[in-house]
């Protein structure tokens, strides 16, 4: 059988096996249908059933479950409380000795960078450091952050990297990006030894058709976009502070280092015990105002994204925030 990551016209080789290992520096890289699908073919690769993953308490529920598919245990770094809910990175160090001492098996670390919920940036090279030490294999979720914001895996320590195209690379969905360094590269990628040419955690082939080719055309402004990330962040923490000054106040790292924020407001949820159509009042009073973006139905706590916004367009959103908790008044 063929090899769909092999074909010259479109460049899909040359994409795939040239500018994307450059662009997230690391030696070997797949499309897939999604970063979930790309954990659990690492997970999958590279740990055995009944082993151990060291995961950040603030893990997407995806990274959950393909460690549970794999037949892994799971054992947390925990994040701090709020306001922060920050995961501290010696707190890896402190899960990967619990384990040991009660006789179990680390088998991989996973980094979330961001996490989704709070998009808070963990030092990613200082957990590295400590895999390095225990010798274990660290998996970067890049799936808020490949596409968004600068990002090389060889510069990060990172063994396996994963992205989302239709999360952060301006991709039709599904499809996410698989990357791994050469030592590990082998045993992911493998071949099948019964179909020729084919990757047996990938099942053969991936991705066809619009996602590979949209994320191909996006992808020269995707990779410009990169560069300018210093202004997103910029934009977030002014947006973070203007709705702050509201009483809307953005939970988790401060000051904030990427453009996803939660935000958490007592303010609004008591205008919500009160308002027409209740807690739904918020998405249809900035609907109205020409903001969408918040789920319907959020009022207490909901999160955002401030990514690609100018700031005359994040100013005109902090505006209508600030007309409508005004005219609750």
């Amino acid at each position: 059988g063929g090899e769909m990551d092999r074909i010259k016209n479109p460049p899909i080789e040359e994409f795939v096996h040239s500018v994307l290992p450059e662009f997230l520096g690391i030696d070997q890289v797949r499309v897939t249908h999604g970063a979930r699908e790309g954990m659990y073919a690492a997970m999958n690769a590279l740990c055995r059933p009944g082993q151990t993953l060291v995961v950040d308490g603030n893990a997407h529920y995806t990274t959950i479950l393909a460690a549970e598919r794999c037949g892994l245990f799971i054992e947390y770094v925990p994040a701090s409380p709020g306001p922060d809910y920050r995961v501290d990175p010696d707190g890896f160090c402190q899960a990967i000795s619990r384990l040991r001492e009660a006789g179990e098996t680390p088998a991989m670390v996973c980094l979330t960078y961001p996490d989704g919920n709070y998009g808070n940036l963990v030092d990613a090279r200082a957990v590295s450091r400590i895999c390095d030490q225990e010798d274990l294999p660290f998996m970067l979720n890049g799936a808020y952050s490949v596409g968004r914001m600068p990002i090389k895996a060889s510069e990060m320590g990172a063994d396996i990297i994963v992205g989302s195209g239709h999360k952060s690379m301006a991709s039709s969905g599904p499809i996410g990006i698989l990357g791994a360094s050469e030592e590990y590269a082998s045993s992911i990628f493998r071949k099948s030894a019964l179909k020729k040419n084919k990757e047996v955690e990938l099942l053969g082939c991936t991705v066809r058709g619009a996602g590979m080719l949209t994320m191909m055309a996006s992808f020269a402004h995707v990779a410009e976009r990169t560069g300018h990330y210093d202004q997103e962040v910029e934009n977030a923490r002014w947006f973070s502070s203007r709705l702050g000054e509201m009483g809307i106040i953005q939970q988790g790292d401060r000051p904030h280092n990427h453009d996803l924020m939660f935000f958490k407001s007592d303010l609004l949820y008591e205008i919500s015990m009160k308002a027409k159509k209740g807690r739904y009042f918020l998405y249809r009073d900035l609907k109205q105002r020409g903001v969408c973006g918040i789920k319907a139905g959020l009022t207490r706590q909901f999160k955002l994204s401030t990514y690609l916004l100018t700031r005359d367009e994040l100013s005109a959103a902090a505006d209508a925030f600030q007309e409508i908790i005004d005219s609750y008044a």
